[in-house]
């Protein structure tokens, strides 16, 4: 009987002890990765697989050969990577560098991401490679963030501040058409469908296809739960 009991316990003991081990390795709801949807995370919340550091604009890039565009991607990533890093799951900058970039170009898309900017901070998200929708201290900047700040004849400032208080995670949604472009910022619309011009080169339309960057300007950012969704025409 003494027999049968002992390895009754052992059994047990090395049950319990086979359940906490798999727990260890399993990641908890909490900490998982919540995709929306049909939407596609641009970042794993652990590394940077999948973006890569800024190489001019879409008007130079273009004017490289294969090989000078090559050479300097791997330049512009290796700084990408001294100053761009993943803590605690979120993107952080040190404000020291240059914008992040994703690896996919995008046409027409939906993107979320969430986003926090320190006292006085200015940043923005390039869309298809051209600025922006504007991010910005509202404080300092009382109209508030999510304009196409960088527009000249269509409306570049946002209807409404809806910003969250400085150190605070903001949401946007942004919706990009053709282009014509929304943004909802915290649940509030801030642009609704306004046309970005292009940036780079005044007489042309937006580009029908580029890269989508997170912008740096001399101040640390951070990102998180960055997803995205292509729209087909």
């Amino acid at each position: 009987m003494l027999r049968h009991y002992v390895v009754f316990i052992t059994s047990t003991v090395m049950l319990l002890f086979a359940v906490a081990h798999a727990a260890e390795k399993t990641p908890s709801d909490s900490n998982a990765l919540k995709v929306p949807e049909g939407f596609t995370p641009l970042f794993n919340g652990k590394d940077l697989t999948g973006w890569k550091g800024l190489v001019g604009d879409p008007e130079s890039r273009a004017k490289m050969s294969a090989e000078e565009l090559a050479k300097a991607q791997a330049e512009h990533d290796q700084n990408m990577r001294e100053h761009w890093k993943v803590e605690d799951g979120v993107l952080a900058f040190d404000g020291k560098g240059e914008s992040l970039c994703t690896a996919k170009d995008y046409a027409d898309f939906e993107m979320l991401v969430d986003w926090k900017i320190g006292p006085g901070g200015d940043s923005g998200i390039y869309l298809r490679g051209s600025p922006q929708v504007q991010i910005w201290d509202y404080t300092k900047n009382p109209v508030g963030s999510g304009g196409l700040y960088n527009n000249q004849k269509n409306p570049k400032y946002p209807l409404k501040c809806a910003d969250n208080p400085i150190g605070e995670w903001n949401t946007f949604r942004i919706k990009m058409a053709g282009e014509k472009v929304s943004v909802w910022l915290n649940g509030v619309l801030v642009v609704d469908n306004v046309t970005l011009e292009n940036y780079w080169d005044r007489t042309k339309p937006i580009y029908p296809k580029g890269q989508l960057e997170l912008q740096s300007h001399n101040s640390a950012l951070w990102f998180r739960n960055v997803f995205v969704k292509e729209l087909l025409k």
